[in-house]
């Protein structure tokens, strides 16, 4: 007997220029200042480059807003205001990458496209640029 196939539901990508972005959180007051979680600072402090970490964590942002929307197509949007911050990128003890939902967003994800959902989270940044990779699934 086969296990069941995920079902695809929505797929979101995102590439961010670094240096652009860079100089975007260096701006006071800017809209990103509130955008990462104390966690994702965190782990973005600890990296080489701590700009393409925060970078690649807000590809990983709009690329899961993205699958969501892929997913409700033909839908009015669901997404309440400020939901980067509700959007958190976590990494495992070996820093594999994956998407936890926060709060209103996480009941939004659960109510618009229900339970059970997976989002498979690909980063990377090489020189100028950062992108994400974000599939959306459900069993």
């Amino acid at each position: 007997m086969t296990a069941p196939r995920p079902m695809v539901l929505g797929v979101g990508v995102d590439l961010v220029h670094v240096p652009s972005f860079a100089a975007q959180l260096a701006v006071p007051g800017t809209r990103f200042a509130e955008a990462f979680t104390p966690g994702e600072r965190a782990d973005a402090a600890d990296r080489a480059d701590p700009s393409a970490s925060l970078a690649a964590r807000w590809a990983a942002k709009e690329a899961v807003v993205k699958a969501w929307s892929a997913a409700l197509f033909g839908s009015p949007p669901v997404l309440p205001e400020a939901v980067h911050r509700r959007i958190e990128v976590v990494t495992d003890a070996w820093n594999r990458p994956a998407v936890r939902l926060l709060g209103e967003v996480a009941t939004a994800a659960a109510s618009s496209l229900g339970p059970d959902l997976t989002w498979h989270l690909s980063l990377s940044h090489d020189a100028d640029l950062a992108t994400a990779y974000v599939t959306l699934t459900r069993p």
